[in-house]
């Protein structure tokens, strides 16, 4: 096992384009880090500077201490697995597993056990006297996954592996690949535009925008607070609902919509008051889990009146949408058999689960 560390990384190219810019990290030794973002966002730039496919402009890569921005790939040792597979077409899927350890010139009879080793790990004994073309795509993602194993790395790399991969086979091969880090226990760095792969699969997320670290937290903690608008928006489906307003006091703490589309009362306790004492302008973001729905109007709650614009019906929850002043907004909900698109009604906002952000889009 491996501690990675990022120190300060940047990437430009000759052109003059900057793909990452004064990224640091470290991932501990059996860790399973998701680098997460939007397309074009460096994710895969930073997967490659680390595997050696693309040099570091500056900033320091260490492994286990020891800086590595100079070892070439072949030294680095590394188990990569990518999104195309990069499978020999005309090698056997057993020469397909057992070519790194061919290169390194490893005893045949050790060749032999391992690759058998490998072929039980991943239920594909059966395959090894097929060619990639005659199997599956989730077969050649875990023939792709043992070669990556069967050399024994000191930590793995994932760029976007389950990208081509159906819905049913994306979800049965994230189950494999978290077990097979919990049984090998090798530090991992794990690359995807989906963020419920980085949910379901990382011990930490690193979301990343325009080659800039945004939040590096747990799953929990990056979903439940996320530390600007943008991790805001980002992680979690549908996304959450953002509003955008001032603070106004008459006989109580309001909060109001810039273009006065909407207005809510708020508690009155001392955060809310702290806030409205600090904040002119800000930003409250709140998931759609936490707003219920009512024919009548609420007591003791914030609430907007709106009309539903639309339902879908999921079977173990329901989402309905509402407009304020044209932006969509959703609730997810469980039984709203009594509701339909057209009704106006009350959108009651738990206002404990308010999350505010300055002007400047930063979690207050």
């Amino acid at each position: 096992m491996t501690k990675l560390e990022l120190r300060n990384i940047h990437k430009i190219y000759p052109n003059g384009t900057q793909a990452v810019k004064d990224i640091s990290f470290s991932a501990e030794k059996g860790e399973f880090i998701v680098l997460v973002g939007p397309s074009g966002c460096g994710k895969s730039t930073v997967l490659r500077m680390i595997a050696g496919l693309e040099s570091i402009s500056s900033g320091d890569l260490l492994f286990d201490g020891e800086r590595a921005n100079d070892l070439p790939p072949k030294s680095r040792d590394i188990g990569m697995v990518f999104q195309n597979y990069a499978l020999y077409p005309h090698l056997t899927i057993r020469e397909n597993l057992a070519f790194p350890l061919k290169i390194k010139k490893v005893a045949r009879t050790e060749v032999k056990s391992r690759v058998s080793e490998v072929a039980e790990m991943l239920n594909i004994g059966k395959l090894l006297d097929k060619k990639p073309k005659e199997i599956s795509g989730g077969e050649r993602q875990r023939v792709a996954l043992g070669r990556a194993i069967i050399r024994k790395p000191r930590f793995f790399l994932f760029d976007e592996p389950l990208s081509n991969l159906d819905a049913k086979l994306r979800v049965q091969m994230r189950t494999e690949i978290i077990n097979l880090h919990r049984k090998l226990g090798v530090t991992s760095i794990y690359v995807t535009h989906d963020q419920t792969e980085a949910m379901t699969m990382g011990t930490r997320i690193l979301l990343l925008k325009d080659g800039v670290l945004q939040q590096n937290a747990t799953p929990d903690v990056i979903y439940h607070s996320p530390r600007n608008i943008f991790a805001a928006s980002f992680i979690g489906s549908p996304q959450i609902n953002l509003f955008a307003g001032n603070f106004e006091r008459s006989d109580n703490l309001k909060f109001v919509g810039k273009n006065r589309s909407f207005s809510f009362s708020l508690e009155n306790t001392d955060k809310f008051n702290f806030l409205a004492k600090e904040a002119t302008e800000l930003t409250f973001a709140i998931r759609p889990e936490n707003i219920s729905i009512s024919k009548e109007q609420p007591q003791n709650l914030a609430w907007i009146e709106s009309e539903i614009v639309n339902i879908e019906r999921l079977g173990y929850e329901t989402l309905v949408y509402f407009k304020i002043a044209d932006e969509l907004k959703s609730a997810r909900l469980n039984n709203i058999s009594q509701y339909a698109v057209g009704d106006k009604v009350f959108f009651a906002i738990d206002t404990s689960k308010l999350i505010p952000y300055d002007s400047d889009g930063n979690i207050i």
